[in-house]
């Protein structure tokens, strides 16, 4: 039972963390259908300033500012440069924003040093939210599952209710239209992708405080990122959103499940053919529990291509 539930608690925020990461590389996708492999960077670079601004102006202020730069960066980055590359295709901007990436990386190693960095959470929210099987479970952690439901529904409700939503899926789907009535499609874009960016540095700057801010954070989390988006369907707020808790959940009980195919087998009284055959017969399930959600992508990809909640071409 402690297992099941703690796995259960670690899981969803897990995915929920994942959903903060990815739901601007959703918004991005959905609305200009840009693949952002430089998404992750603007996580980065959102926890260090975070890590940098917290020291001069306190914890919330930077949490607050740190996204609203990563923002204007997202804007610089798609003004300047991707929308010079669009044209030619996604090829282009995937290599722009790998080669970004890069870059990103590399200013940060330059600035900050190759290892990890003492950005903690503040003293004022380090206390346990509640106590569970003899653990104190930490209340930031639970913070951070708070604000991505919080981030889910004041995204779906900006595109779903409000005039902002109408004007950004009209530029989506009928340009020439939009452009007739008065609204600035390229405008609209380089917006769309200056939120998605702001996301991605929110998330970094609330999860780096708990998790490791490390030169390597965005690389750690970008793959994953990527994943969360396929299976969910391209450009699927709520596909992200379930898919996210997915691979959250489907993480954590693996990483606590020391059981292999060979075990299985030994109630078939096949136990000793299994042990000598070897090889994935004797894996365990935790040592594969990074492997898991990209089987879990070459599944879903096989048998609904669009994703979980994605639309069908």
């Amino acid at each position: 039972m402690e297992f099941f539930t703690v796995s259960l608690i670690n899981g969803t925020i897990y995915g929920l963390l994942l959903f903060m990461v990815s739901a601007g590389l959703t918004l991005i996708f959905g609305m200009m259908g840009v693949l952002n492999f430089a998404h992750t960077s603007f996580y980065m670079v959102g926890a260090y300033l975070a890590y940098s601004l917290q020291k001069v102006i306190g914890f919330w202020p930077a949490i607050i500012v740190a996204p609203i730069i990563v923002g204007f960066l997202g804007v610089i980055v798609e003004r300047y440069f991707l929308r010079r590359v669009h044209k030619h295709g996604h090829a282009h901007e995937l290599l722009l924003t790998f080669g970004l990436s890069f870059i990103i990386a590399e200013v940060i190693k330059l600035f900050f040093g190759n290892y990890p960095v003492n950005y903690q959470v503040p003293a004022a929210l380090s206390f346990s939210a509640f106590r569970l099987f003899g653990t104190d479970y930490p209340f930031y952690r639970l913070m951070i599952g708070l604000i991505s439901l919080l981030m889910f529904g004041m995204i779906y409700l900006l595109l779903s209710r409000t005039r902002i939503g109408i004007v950004v899926r009209s530029a989506i789907y009928r340009p020439a239209m939009a452009e007739t009535l008065g609204h600035n499609v390229p405008l609209v874009f380089m917006g769309v992708f200056g939120v998605g960016a702001a996301l991605a540095g929110l998330a970094g700057a609330i999860a780096g405080a708990f998790y490791t801010t490390n030169p390597n954070m965005a690389l750690e989390l970008g793959v994953l990122v990527f994943v969360v988006v396929v299976i969910g369907g391209l450009g699927s707020l709520e596909g992200a959103m379930l898919s996210s808790i997915l691979i959250g959940l489907i993480s954590s009980f693996a990483v606590g499940v020391d059981l292999s195919l060979a075990d299985l087998l030994a109630y078939a009284g096949l136990g000793d053919w299994a042990q000598q055959v070897g090889g994935l017969l004797t894996l365990k399930v935790s040592s594969l529990a990074a492997t898991i959600p990209f089987a879990l992508m070459l599944v879903v990809l096989l048998v609904r291509p669009s994703g979980l909640m994605g639309e069908k071409e």
